[in-house]
């Protein structure tokens, strides 16, 4: 059984007639008594009495079979408008604000979504977690995407919070540094190196402490540019440290090594939303592209 059987039994029991639903369906009297005839043959029993002076009417098990088929026709045509709904009608503004690291996983996201929403204007910004809550808490974004984990969710209990990614702490190092070859990196090593870190208190915090129990922590700088932090450590100036899928944007000449945290919580990227704001038609389609594309 497939829609268009279903389309042409309904037919004919509307009109009592082949002839009426092939006309009505805009195909030839043929096709239609040759589908229903297949269905019928499928079903193994009758849909319909044919009579010439009577037309065709409805056996007492077609009447609930056509009763069924009117039903999903109904609901078909329901999610056929709910489709429609979402591409022809949604239109409007989405902000979005992603820390720098990951922020090349969202262009595919990105990019399908405005396929199907072309009407729906997109701005995505690269902040620190800090600026995208106080942007959410200020309604300047619709949705924030950040780093999660345990004791940040706790001390922000005003925002709701997904996990669409699970990843790990690594140093991304030069290709051609010893540390290169290294599986792993402690904490103790990276004490004798020079660091080059995103400007984000919390990151340089948790670094600083690391390293604290081995020595003092050698910055070169911090800064929110990422490209500079990208070639600083392609230039062998110096060594960074990130989340594991803020390296798989292909960069070739720089190294991603775990970073040896036995005791360590996985690190997870997530989207983040203020409670006491209600979001968007859009943004709950964009979270919902998200959760499908992640």
């Amino acid at each position: 059984m497939n829609l268009e059987q279903m389309e042409y039994i309904v037919e004919v029991a509307s009109t009592g007639s082949f002839t009426k639903a092939a006309e009505n369906a805009h195909v030839t009297l043929s096709a239609i008594s040759q589908s229903i005839s297949l269905l019928e043959k499928e079903l193994g029993l009758s849909l319909f009495t044919r009579s010439r002076g009577l037309g065709a009417l409805p056996t007492v098990e077609g009447k609930q079979i056509i009763k069924k088929a009117n039903e999903v026709l109904l609901k078909v045509n329901e999610l056929k408008e709910e489709a429609k709904s979402y591409s022809s009608t949604l239109n409007g503004e989405l902000k979005i604000a992603s820390i720098p690291g990951p922020m090349h996983l969202l262009v595919d996201a990105v990019s399908k979504f405005k396929e199907d929403y072309p009407n729906v204007k997109i701005e995505i910004f690269e902040k620190g977690p800090k600026e995208i809550l106080d942007d959410l808490a200020n309604s300047r974004i619709d949705i924030g995407l950040i780093v999660l984990s345990e004791h940040f969710e706790e001390k922000n209990e005003h925002f709701s919070f997904e996990k669409l990614l699970e990843g790990k702490m690594v140093v991304g190092v030069n290709k051609n540094s010893p540390l290169a070859f290294e599986k792993k990196i402690t904490p103790e090593q990276l004490a004798g190196q020079t660091l080059v870190l995103y400007d984000d208190k919390v990151l340089v915090d948790d670094t600083n402490a690391l390293i604290a129990k081995h020595g003092k922590a050698n910055i070169l700088f911090t800064t929110n540019n990422t490209k500079a932090i990208q070639n600083a450590v392609k230039r062998g100036l110096a060594i960074t440290v990130g989340l594991e899928y803020s390296f798989r944007d292909d960069h070739s000449e720089i190294v991603p090594i775990e970073l040896d945290m036995p005791n360590a919580s996985p690190v997870h990227y997530g989207w983040v939303l203020h409670k006491g704001k209600h979001p968007t038609q859009i943004s709950k389609r964009f979270i919902q592209r998200l959760q499908f594309e992640f």
